[in-house]
């Protein structure tokens, strides 16, 4: 199976699902240490919808849970498969569990191009599939450590060192955004993501 470059991949038929090493990392600096980016954005984050199922599942802006994602990351480095493999942990993915870590958006029903389905945002979802995780970050030549879940575990979120996002399920492999933002915009709004490997 050879990978697709994220950007490029053609778009998702609907999905069989219900439409519906270790390193350790310096810590990132939480928001009020860095460039406030309402400054200078021009534009909302996300869309308002979006903006108010995340902060209804308890996100809100300058959450930061840094002390929770250390804990994560200290987990994850610490625990290694059976065939020795271990997890990878770096700033993007540790920035993402801080901000994001332990919100569950228990959502159902249409969403804009395919049925909703609920996640949650919690490493500790994929601590016993280093393995999976280490196969994709070799198919894309980066390292990808565990995000959370969607549908109750019948996917595997992950993220990459850039901060792309993946769900990886029964029917193979998809690309859910360039950023931790369009990853939890598309989900909430039940957009159809791209595949990533045809599997043959």
């Amino acid at each position: 199976m050879s990978p697709a470059s994220p950007s490029g991949p053609p778009p998702r038929e609907p999905p069989a699902r219900s439409p519906g090493s270790a390193r350790p990392c310096p810590c990132p600096q939480s928001p009020e240490h860095v460039l406030n980016a309402s400054a200078v954005r021009t534009q909302p984050r996300f869309p308002a919808d979006v903006a108010a199922a995340l902060k209804q599942a308890g996100w809100h802006p300058g959450r930061w849970q840094i002390r929770q994602a250390e804990e994560w990351a200290d987990l994850l480095v610490g625990h290694g498969g059976p065939d020795g493999v271990q997890h990878s942990v770096f700033p993007a993915a540790v920035e993402a569990w801080a901000e994001f870590g332990g919100l569950f958006l228990d959502q159902a029903g249409a969403g804009r191009l395919m049925a909703r389905t609920p996640f949650l945002i919690d490493p500790c979802c994929g601590l016993h599939q280093p393995r999976t995780l280490a196969d994709l970050g070799r198919a894309l030549g980066c390292q990808v450590a565990p995000l959370g879940e969607e549908q109750y575990g019948q996917a595997l979120l992950a993220i990459d060192e850039e901060g792309r996002v993946y769900s990886l399920d029964h029917t193979g492999e998809w690309f859910l955004g360039p950023t931790i933002d369009d990853a939890v915009t598309g989900l909430v709004l039940g957009l159809i993501p791209e595949r990533l490997r045809t599997q043959d």
